[in-house]
């Protein structure tokens, strides 16, 4: 059992930053495997990072990688996605998700998580 809400999307021209951040609630943040998801409206939602656990590994989506950087603290009980030089087609809602760290199931799809954020509004302007 683990709460999840993002926060620090909004307008950003193309080639800014943006850091999102996602505060997990409880005291067992650590036994949760995280990724961060997007979409838009009319698509399913895709994959963007994942980060294990304790932070030892991560994965990117290919055509995001050297421009976003998914990391965690479990002290904090915060998850961030970093998001630099970004562009048009970046626009979307964006959702961090966590799944039991003994899940077998593949990191790379939604339907492995269990719990969701809310989901944080990013847009970025030409």
């Amino acid at each position: 059992q683990v709460q999840l809400v993002e926060s620090g999307g909004g307008l950003v021209q193309a080639g800014g930053s943006l850091r999102l951040s996602c505060a997990a609630s409880g005291r067992t943040f650590s036994s949760y495997d995280t990724a961060w998801f997007r979409q838009t409206a009319g698509k399913e939602r895709e994959f963007v990072a994942q980060i294990s656990w304790s932070g030892g590994s991560t994965n990117y989506a290919e055509s995001l990688k050297g421009r976003f950087t998914i990391s965690r603290d479990n002290t904090q009980n915060t998850l961030y996605l970093q998001m630099n030089s970004l562009k048009p087609e970046d626009t979307a809602v964006y959702y961090c998700a966590a799944v039991s760290r003994f899940s077998y199931a593949s990191r790379w799809r939604d339907t492995t998580y269990n719990y969701w954020g809310q989901g944080t509004q990013v847009t970025v302007s030409s």
